[in-house]
């Protein structure tokens, strides 16, 4: 399907608005779409769902991420991952999070955040401990806590197939979380 295209292959940087005082964190890059294209959540399945929640929540000027020069724009929002590299095989090894770990640990204290919204279990838990927090606060889907930095945390399901296609994740249901994270702390 992408055999003409030519890949990026490299780890997939940050995206959204430098300025942003919200976090989304996902897993990795998608082999056939960050790992193509070059930006997170860009040209697969899982950026179809998250970047039309943010586009109808006002947060994105489009509906759609195709490609890096496709004019998307985030406002008030980045994106990172726990890990930046498409894993093989499609699974994250603790190695490879451990690797990206000082990346999410530097972008994290680069700033406050007012929210965080973690994409699945393991960028939640991955957060956590990036953050140290003491208290362990159980993930799952539409999870809200306020951390004691004061700074919320919204739990959703992550936006694969696994869980699209099979009803887990509806649209409604990241519409949900996604409007309380861009409203929280306003």
């Amino acid at each position: 399907m992408y055999a003409a295209d030519t890949y990026w292959g490299r780890p997939v940087p940050n995206f959204g608005d430098p300025a942003a005082d919200r976090l989304i964190v996902g897993l990795a890059p998608a082999a056939h779409g960050g790992n193509r294209t070059g930006r997170i959540f860009t040209g697969d399945r899982s950026g179809d769902w998250l970047f039309r929640a943010l586009y109808d929540a006002g947060a994105c000027n489009q509906p759609e991420s195709i490609g890096p020069a496709d004019g998307l724009a985030l406002q008030g929002v980045m994106i990172t991952a726990i890990a930046h590299c498409a894993p093989p095989l499609n699974k994250l090894a603790r190695e490879e999070i451990a690797n990206c770990r000082p990346y999410l640990e530097e972008l994290v204290g680069s700033r406050s955040w007012r929210a965080y919204l973690c994409l699945g279990s393991l960028a939640w838990n991955e957060l956590l401990r990036t953050l140290g927090e003491r208290a362990p606060i159980k993930f799952g889907h539409g999870v809200e806590a306020r951390l004691e930095s004061g700074t919320f945390l919204f739990g959703s399901y992550h936006p694969s197939q696994q869980n699209t296609f099979t009803g887990k994740l509806t649209r409604e249901m990241l519409d949900d979380v996604m409007g309380r994270f861009l409203r929280a702390g306003r």
